[in-house]
């Protein structure tokens, strides 16, 4: 592929995972309450999420679910229910005593929420789907150019992730008082609130 090409979707990419998301603030929200280590496995977790979903666009999947209204409206409407789920559950978590998990627990929960979020993000999805295909050769869209640019936003991705966790994480330690973590869950569930409904109105066709 041409490196200007390239140099513009590595920028497009860049300018886009910086934008308000799911995973954003659902990597914000649990580095900010269990830490960095958490935060960081979550991190593992999206990215092979969006790998997956990487692999699914190299198959023709996205393709065909743009051809398809009511897979399409299931799929933004299922990510925005989705985001809805954490902020109640961001809000109740923070009514309760923290839980305390051993690091392996901890990891793996944390793993899977994150794999399970990205799976259910629509904007990462939609990604796939209308934003990667105007980078790829219009004579000759092979595998290898969906696999190098799938890649290149797994990379960017992950990377502009950690540092959200790496930056979230630093106020972990403010948040170990019941009251400091009521407050904040209330804060956390308002923003996951937030981010839904800008989900659902950019992602309407």
């Amino acid at each position: 592929m041409v490196t200007s090409v390239l140099f513009s979707y590595l920028v497009t990419c860049i300018a886009i995972e910086l934008t308000p998301g799911p995973n954003m603030a659902y990597l914000a929200i649990l580095s900010a309450e269990r830490g960095r280590l958490a935060g960081l496995f979550a991190v593992a977790g999206v990215a092979l999420g969006l790998a997956m979903l990487g692999a699914l666009a190299a198959l023709g999947m996205g393709e065909f679910i743009s051809r398809q209204p009511v897979l399409y409206e299931t799929l933004r409407w299922g990510g925005v229910a989705y985001l809805l789920y954490l902020a109640y559950d961001a809000w109740r978590d923070a009514r309760r005593p923290l839980e305390q998990l051993d690091v392996a627990e901890l990891g793996w929960r944390s793993f899977q929420r994150g794999l399970i979020n990205n799976l259910l993000n629509p904007k990462a999805a939609l990604f796939y789907i209308t934003v990667m295909p105007n980078f790829l050769p219009p004579e000759r869209p092979g595998l290898a150019s969906v696999v190098l640019l799938s890649a290149i936003y797994v990379a960017v991705a992950t990377a502009i992730h950690a540092l959200v966790v790496l930056l979230a994480g630093s106020v972990q330690p403010l948040l170990t008082r019941p009251a400091s973590r009521r407050i904040m869950g209330g804060v956390f569930a308002a923003l996951l609130v937030g981010v839904a409904v800008w989900v659902g109105v950019t992602t309407a066709r």
